[in-house]
């Protein structure tokens, strides 16, 4: 089976692309960069970065989580035409899978180039968020959740993942105000990695945990309670933008490039969708299978890992995404991130240099492409955020989760030129 590599990415700038009129309501507000523009944004950014004309695009994958609740699109993928006139009559195709919705638009779009079907594939992750307001943005994304039994009970993502925050507290036998350090020790990380990124939605967040420890409980400027024990900081925002990646034949790569970072591993694991099903909710289980699986065809150990981007949609996730991934041991992560570890300068590891989604956004439909396309960019040498400390990162791993750690898809990225 010929492996497939990534040869070029592009990352819109992150943020709340809105201008707000009303600023009582805020419900008059005007789109200033739209779900379309963002898409042909993304595509001509990636095309041009791979140094490839459009025409030599065989066929293109979108990821979008919710675009009908959105911004009341369907029928999403064809509007990949507007990239480039060559692109008209090229078969696309879009895919769902909440947070992971372009990840999974990776996989498929590597099974086709695997196949020998397509040589070239552009694929564009998405997510338009902030037309909405909270209510509507919160039932939409509630539609990712096992609906019959959450979100038709009003159940919202911050309360699923403190179910799970709750568990693991509870199992691992971490106090409360330990335990509130920890979460806080995982923004202040990402927060300051998202500040020397210039396409982060947030550049200016609190950069120490004492710094988010000593915010009020209320009020303007607070930290305030969410879904105990999650607090306003432990929250990724709710963001509009999109990123790109082209992939074609690592052996195709290899020919026309100087430098080649290749998908050496995935692993694509799902796990129960109602979170009632699961009996260890203080551990991704879903998530370690798909780490095993990604692993085992990279031939790679946690060990060989020098740097990740992982699911931090709360900080609850970045703890148990990085056990998953045997980056630290289960139930010590939170110690691990408050003794200083899994910065830029970590001399094993580096994690979420881009800022993450906590700092960096959570456009959920763009989010797995936008792991890709930065952990692309930082074996290229060309890093879009913080820099790792070594001189030149070999490994990268991307963990992208849809849901409350349902659809789980980790992705070894390594340079082999």
């Amino acid at each position: 089976m010929s492996k497939v590599s990534i040869i070029g990415a592009y990352n819109t700038r992150f943020g709340a692309h809105i201008d707000v009129k009303d600023m009582i309501s805020f419900k008059k507000k005007i789109d200033t960069l739209s779900f379309y523009d963002l898409i042909v944004e993304a595509g001509q950014g990636a095309i041009a970065d791979a140094g490839i004309d459009a025409k030599d695009i065989d066929a293109v994958w979108i990821g979008s989580c919710s675009p009908s609740r959105f911004v009341n699109q369907e029928h999403v993928a064809p509007i990949a035409v507007a990239i480039d006139p060559s692109l008209r009559f090229k078969p696309m195709t879009r895919t769902e899978a909440a947070c992971a919705s372009s990840s999974l638009a990776i996989y498929d779009a590597m099974y086709a180039i695997e196949a020998g079907r397509f040589r070239n594939v552009l694929v564009i992750g998405v997510e338009k968020m902030n037309l909405l307001d909270t209510p509507a943005m919160t039932t939409a994304l509630a539609t990712c959740s096992y609906w019959p039994e959450e979100g038709a009970k009003g159940a919202t993502f911050p309360g699923l993942f403190a179910e799970l925050a709750k568990a693991y507290a509870a199992h691992h036998e971490i106090p409360a105000d330990e335990f509130r350090k920890q979460l806080a020790h995982v923004a202040a990380l990402n927060y300051r990695n998202a500040a020397q990124n210039p396409l982060a939605h947030v550049q200016n967040g609190p950069q120490t945990a004492e710094a988010i420890l000593s915010l009020p409980d209320s009020g303007r400027g607070s930290n305030m309670m969410v879904a105990a024990p999650l607090r306003l900081h432990d929250c990724s925002l709710v963001t509009d933008g999109a990123a790109a990646v082209v992939l074609t034949s690592t052996d195709n790569a290899r020919a026309t490039r100087q430098k080649v970072v290749e998908i050496a591993g995935i692993g694509h694991s799902a796990e129960y969708l109602p979170l009632s099903r699961r009996e260890h909710k203080w551990v991704l289980e879903a998530g370690k299978d798909a780490v095993a699986k990604a692993f085992r065809e990279a031939g790679i150990t946690a060990a060989s890992i020098d740097i990740a981007e992982v699911h931090d949609c709360f900080t609850i996730a970045q703890l148990l995404t990085t056990e998953a991934l045997g980056l630290a041991e289960d139930g010590k992560s939170g110690q691990d991130y408050v003794a200083g570890r899994f910065g830029p300068d970590d001399d094993r590891v580096s994690i979420n240099l881009s800022g993450g989604l906590k700092a960096k956004g959570h456009p959920v439909g763009a989010t797995g492409a936008s792991m890709h396309a930065l952990v692309y960019k930082q074996l290229m040498e060309e890093p879009i955020g913080a820099k790792s400390s070594k001189k030149i990162p070999q490994v990268g791993v991307t963990f992208n989760v849809g849901g409350s750690g349902v659809t789980n898809a980790v992705s070894v990225l390594r340079r082999v030129k």
